[in-house]
C-alpha cells in the first residue's frame, strides 16, 4: 500500500515521508561505513534536484517523488545525538512513526545486504537509540544497510571498524544506488513491496 499524506507542517503543507540518513559530520567521516545513511540521502536528493539547507541541527532538503513530498534529513549532531535532529524534524512535520524512515548502517547484516522493516530492536546502535528516545517509540521505518563486522584476525573494536571505509570488494556506489532505490520504493509502493524487492 502506497504511503498516504500523513503529516501536516505548521506552514500548512503536507509531507509523505521524512527520511533521516544517519552519519557523522566532518570530512574524516565522509566515506565511512557509519555514514552510509548520509550517502543514501545525498543520492536521493541528487536524483530529484534537492538542495540542502541548515535546519533541525542538521541539513534538510525537500523533494518531490512523483506526487509524494519527501523531506531528507542529515543530522549534524554526531551519531549518538541523532534524535535531537530527527525528533525536531518529526515534531515540525508532525510525522507519525509510519512516515519516518531512518537509513542506517548495521553490523549484524553482511556487507551490502539491505533490509527494510518497521520497528524492532535497536541492535546496540546509538543513533537509533537516540531517535527512539526523542520520538518516544521504536516503531518507525528503518532501512538497514549491512556493513558487517571485523573479519577474524581483525582486532579493531566494532566502533573503530564502522568509522573506517568499506573494503575494496564492496561496490559502494552500487550499494548506495540500490539503497536509494529502496527508499524510493518505500515511498511509492510501501513497505511490503520494498521488503520483497530488496530484503
Amino acid at each position: 500500500m502506497r504511503l498516504r499524506r500523513r503529516a501536516e507542517a505548521e506552514s500548512g503543507s503536507t509531507l509523505d515521508l521524512l527520511v533521516a540518513g544517519l552519519g557523522n559530520p566532518g570530512r574524516e567521516y565522509a566515506r565511512t561505513r557509519h555514514n552510509v545513511g548520509w550517502l543514501v540521502v545525498d543520492e536521493v536528493a541528487r536524483r530529484h534536484g534537492g538542495s540542502f539547507r541548515s535546519k533541525f541541527s542538521g541539513l534538510l532538503a525537500e523533494v518531490r517523488l512523483g506526487e509524494l513530498r519527501l523531506a531528507l534529513l542529515k543530522p549534524e549532531t554526531f551519531m549518538n545525538e541523532s534524535g535531537r535532529s530527527v525528533g525536531a524534524a518529526a515534531r515540525f512535520f508532525k510525522a507519525e512513526p509510519g512516515a519516518l524512515l531512518v537509513v542506517h548502517d548495521d553490523v549484524d547484516l553482511v556487507p551490502a545486504r539491505l533490509q527494510a522493516r518497521r520497528g524492532g530492536g535497536l541492535a546496540g546502535h546509538n543513533g537509533l537509540r537516540s531517535i527512539a528516545q526523542h520520538v518516544s517509540t521504536q516503531d518507525f521505518l528503518r532501512l538497514r544497510i549491512g556493513v558487517g563486522r571485523p573479519e577474524r584476525g581483525d582486532r579493531r573494536p566494532v566502533a573503530d571498524f564502522v568509522l573506517s571505509p568499506f573494503e575494496v570488494d564492496v561496490d559502494e556506489d552500487a550499494l548506495v544506488a540500490r539503497a536509494a532505490d529502496a527508499v524510493e520504493t518505500l515511498g511509492l509502493e510501501g513497505l511490503e513491496v520494498a521488503q520483497t524487492r530488496f530484503n
